[in-house]
């Protein structure tokens, strides 16, 4: 973990999880705490060294990797935790994943981890889009939803700490299916970040870049092809085709590989993102066929 200095007051600790922290008139506000005690703990151990100070801490998404360790620094510190008002639901009752995960049932204990069940978390506060003050922090909370159902970036200093809206160049040649929940919505916020004003932006994972248009852009590429391709199976079933088969086609193709169930439930999340889209736009229905859900593809019809 290495601690970065972007500006006079913005600085990021690097990882495979990026933690932002800003400096300003002897405060200190974290952004993200890393996935768990162990991470936050060297966290305090760096800004220990520079004799800087955690005061507020804003949790940007409740994915277990940004706040996991938000409840070490809490009774540690007694620092005041802040998160948007549907994220902080899911961390401070974070059993709530591993039961989406799981359709909506009590998850089995293999999805009991804190990979995807962070400890439970007080929210003090609550961020909403636009303007916000924390002590001597004035920001523009930017909503991002996509990736996670209410995900808030900050905007500060003419620096964007944006969470996980968009993923570094080398990270999504990685993972080829990024984490989503609503494929719309991530679009939507990928493009608008493209007319989003900044200095600079960070993102949750991936390297922190002055112009982020190309990799903005590969990440809506990304998405556009993982919705082309699955719409273009749909459409070569003349019969259609059942959803479990074309989860297993999505696999093939782009070389996943989850021997975890949790990995797996994770590709599926996304899968299910981009599904819900091509039958919101029409181009795909879905029906029971022999109790199974069955996809087919929809002619679009053009009016004169």
């Amino acid at each position: 973990m290495e601690f970065i200095k972007i500006s006079d007051c913005c600085h990021y600790f690097s990882g495979s999880v990026n933690i932002g922290y800003i400096h300003k008139d002897g405060k200190g506000m974290l952004i993200d705490s890393g996935i768990d005690k162990g991470t936050a703990k060297k966290v305090l151990k760096i800004l220990n060294e520079h004799h800087l100070p955690i005061d507020y801490v804003f949790l940007t998404h409740a994915h277990t990797d940004h706040y996991g360790g938000a409840s070490f620094l809490q009774k540690q510190l007694q620092v005041k935790l802040h998160a948007p008002p549907l994220e902080a639901a899911i961390m401070e009752h974070p059993v709530l994943e591993p039961i989406y995960l799981w359709n909506g049932a009590m998850p089995i204990k293999q999805l009991r981890n804190k990979f995807l069940e962070g400890d439970p978390v007080k929210i003090d506060g609550f961020i909403r889009e636009g303007e916000n003050e924390l002590g001597p922090f004035h920001f523009e909370a930017v909503h991002l939803p996509g990736h996670s159902y209410a995900q808030m970036g900050i905007l500060i200093g003419e620096i964007l700490y944006a969470a996980d809206a968009y993923f570094g160049a080398a990270v999504l040649a990685k993972h080829k299916v990024p984490f989503i929940v609503d494929a719309d919505a991530a679009i939507d916020t990928l493009e608008n970040l493209l007319n989003l004003s900044f200095r600079g932006a960070l993102p949750g994972h991936g390297d922190y870049e002055i112009d982020i248009k190309e990799t903005i852009q590969a990440n809506i590429d990304c998405h556009a092809n993982i919705k082309q391709f699955l719409l273009s199976c749909v459409n070569a079933s003349a019969n259609g085709i059942s959803m479990d088969g074309l989860l297993e086609r999505m696999f093939d193709h782009f070389g996943l590989k989850a021997p975890e169930i949790g990995q797996w439930l994770l590709y599926r999340t996304s899968f299910t993102a981009y599904i819900s889209s091509l039958i919101e736009s029409g181009e795909v229905s879905i029906s029971i066929n022999g109790h199974t859900p069955w996809l087919k593809g929809e002619s679009l019809k053009i009016s004169e």
